[in-house]
């Protein structure tokens, strides 16, 4: 893995854990010694975050992680039910074969972590719902729509969005990935995207709960 990658994935992986908290400051030098690479690749790393909204420049601070407030979560959440709810409706129609079943298997494993909820469950299901609805938005196959998703995607679980989750919303949120993948196993549109309308909408019940 290229050096600027992995201070890329060190750094989205502790905000997204809550080890850097929101308006915490991101020091080069100091992610550069965690990560063990130079500063150089740090910068193009913080830049890269700071394109997909996990982190932002303030004068005389320099890279901090991004404060979001209610509204900016209610916000993010209309925009990602819009977008999302298209973009599996575009799925059902140019997915591959190759990538259902990829979707398939990420929606199984989040739903058996739901289940058995072993030790770090909650970071391991964070990191199989990126995956899905990364997985997602390559099927629907629209550089446009992937661009408007980036950073939607990951904001919801720099809020840490999986602590506020009840056993039950951890099924039931694994559960609509098993259904989406149904839909598009049907090449069903309007069942896919009201799926992903409805998983949304419950993502932000759970959050303002």
């Amino acid at each position: 893995m290229r050096a600027v990658d992995r201070a890329y994935e060190a750094v989205r992986s502790g905000i997204i854990a809550g080890r850097y908290l929101a308006g915490a400051r991101l020091t080069e030098q100091e992610i550069a010694t965690t990560v063990g690479v130079s500063r150089t690749p740090v910068r193009e790393a913080l830049r890269r975050l700071d394109a997909e909204g996990l982190v932002e420049f303030t004068p005389n601070l320099g890279a901090v992680v991004t404060t979001w407030t209610e509204e900016d979560s209610d916000e993010i959440f209309d925009l990602r039910g819009m977008l999302e709810s298209y973009g599996a409706r575009r799925a059902t129609i140019r997915a591959t074969d190759e990538q259902i079943a990829e979707l398939r298997r990420l929606a199984e494993l989040q739903y058996r972590e739901s289940v058995e909820r072993r030790n770090g469950y909650l970071e391991r299901i964070a990191d199989l719902n990126s995956q899905f609805h990364r997985r997602m938005q390559e099927a629907a196959a629209s550089n446009r729509l992937g661009r408007a998703l980036a950073a939607l995607i990951e904001a919801p679980l720099m809020m840490r969005t999986f602590q506020k989750y009840t056993p039950e919303d951890l099924q039931r949120s694994a559960q609509h990935h098993l259904e989406i993948v149904l839909a598009l196993e049907a090449r069903d549109p309007e069942w896919a995207a009201s799926v992903m309308l409805s998983h949304i909408h419950a993502a932000r019940g759970a959050l303002n709960r």
